[in-house]
């Protein structure tokens, strides 16, 4: 079954380590330009040479969600990103704990944060000047596509 709401892909062979998409979420969503305030974070890889934007993959079946102990991460109907209600979290941490791809983090402020896709517009995919990330219209082509780079990337966190 294909899903209705478009997908972020990220491929790491196209990104250079930039930053770009950092500074740009950063400044986007807390009106200043600080990557570790933003919701999608590079990983350099040395050994291999890569640079791997980390970002909240908005899983189908959300392990977050799951384990959220007073329901306070949901689905988005209208965008399909998993949000968290700030006013209902306990900043327990379970949420960040069980995310396969380091999507969830702490503010400053003790807020759980992730991406929520800006309301249907992803800024950093705007700004990323090598086409690393995509939001795209799901097909089976594009989900498959966005499984083999879950799957590549998670290798690759396995082996460092």
């Amino acid at each position: 079954m294909v899903a209705s709401h478009r997908v972020l892909l990220v491929n790491p062979e196209r990104c250079t380590g930039c930053r770009i998409c950092e500074a740009a979420c950063s400044l986007h969503r807390e009106k200043t330009c600080s990557p570790t305030r933003s919701r999608i974070h590079v990983l350099r890889w040395e050994a291999e040479g890569l640079d791997i934007p980390m970002v909240c993959w908005q899983c189908e079946d959300a392990p977050c969600e799951a384990v959220c102990p007073v329901k306070a991460i949901h689905r988005d109907s209208r965008t399909g990103a998993m949000l968290i209600d700030a006013d209902l979290c306990i900043g327990c941490r379970q949420c960040m704990a069980v995310c396969p791809f380091g999507g969830i983090t702490m503010s400053e402020t003790g807020e759980m944060v992730k991406c929520d896709l800006c309301g249907g517009d992803p800024f950093c995919v705007k700004l990323c000047p090598t086409g690393a990330l995509e939001y795209a219209k799901p097909s089976k082509y594009i989900l498959a596509k966005k499984r083999d780079s879950a799957l590549k990337i998670g290798e690759i966190l396995k082996l460092s």
